[in-house]
């Protein structure tokens, strides 16, 4: 199983990589003359943001409950992935807005060595997003899927200044501002993921019931343990990268406190070394009504 030091890996390597692709991108933007090439190492910067507060939101949401946070403090986590969503937006807002002004106001063509830049910073991010998300996806971590659809985005807003410089170097005058309306079409796939990330973050932070095939293997393991006659209750939301719940078993109403107390201790711990990633677990005993024979 994926560890949360994993995770905070992934999000140090991107901020690491995003550092050095900004750098590169304003700097060959500069001597290029590709303004598209310009904004897009500009909002890379917002990417080591995005992704350093990915960072902070794991390492925070990891710790322990302590006095002032006696249910932990999993709440960071989906904070980060809102902040994170929301930056896609502004990220979609900024170069549309980069791109408008610059269709208003034609320039020179780029140079073509600008495009073997854009090819470097295709690969680099789609690899980087593959990595992120698979992490993201096996943590179940809200706040890395949502950084590593960060990568992507700006792995298609240079995509999209990859088509329209070759088309304005290909097609000559007239046709200098190729990029902008490219990097225009990038910006509404960068909204539609902003906006589809930003979901489950605000679901998570109002603590929405998690799916129904989770809350049905829950019940099957409770369900499963001797002694249970049945599952009344079942409440799961999810707490940073794990679950936290109340369940409520039946047990056989002429069976000693004692003996149901030892069925709800043998219900959590086995929920708890379950594979579906349980923080903390509240078992509730209630009576079954004796068969009738």
């Amino acid at each position: 199983m994926v560890s949360v030091e994993t995770g905070l890996q992934a999000s140090a390597i991107g901020i690491v990589t995003n550092f050095g692709l900004a750098i590169i991108k304003i700097v060959v933007g500069i001597v290029g003359n590709s303004y598209a090439l310009i904004a897009d190492g500009i909002e890379s910067t917002a990417d080591i943001v995005s992704s350093f507060i990915v960072w902070s939101g794991l390492r925070i949401a990891s710790r322990p409950p302590d006095a002032t946070h006696p249910y932990g403090h999993g709440k960071a986590e989906s904070l980060a992935g809102m902040i994170v969503a929301v930056a896609l937006l502004g990220a979609a807002t900024l170069i549309a807005w980069q791109s408008i002004n610059e269709i208003a106001n034609p320039h020179g063509a780029p140079a073509w060595f600008t495009l073997v830049t854009l090819v470097l910073v295709i690969v680099t991010k789609e690899i980087l997003f593959r990595f992120v998300n698979k992490t993201g996806q096996s943590l179940d971590s809200t706040s890395l899927k949502s950084d590593a659809w960060h990568h992507r985005s700006d792995a298609l807003t240079s995509a999209a200044a990859f088509v329209g410089i070759s088309v304005a170097l290909i097609g000559g005058k007239g046709y200098e501002s190729a990029d902008e309306w490219a990097a225009l079409f990038a910006c509404l796939i960068i909204a539609f993921n902003g906006l589809r990330l930003l979901k489950p973050a605000l679901s998570e932070v109002m603590d929405a019931a998690v799916e129904a095939e989770t809350q049905a293997r829950i019940r099957a393991v409770a369900g499963a343990v001797p002694g249970v006659a049945a599952i009344e209750k079942c409440r799961v939301r999810k707490s940073g990268l794990g679950l936290c719940m109340d369940i409520h078993v039946e047990v056989d109403g002429r069976i000693t406190v004692s003996e149901g107390h030892e069925i709800g201790h043998r219900v959590k711990d086995a929920l708890m070394a379950s594979e579906l990633r349980i923080a903390d677990v509240v078992v509730h005993v209630e009576p079954n009504p004796p068969t009738t024979k």
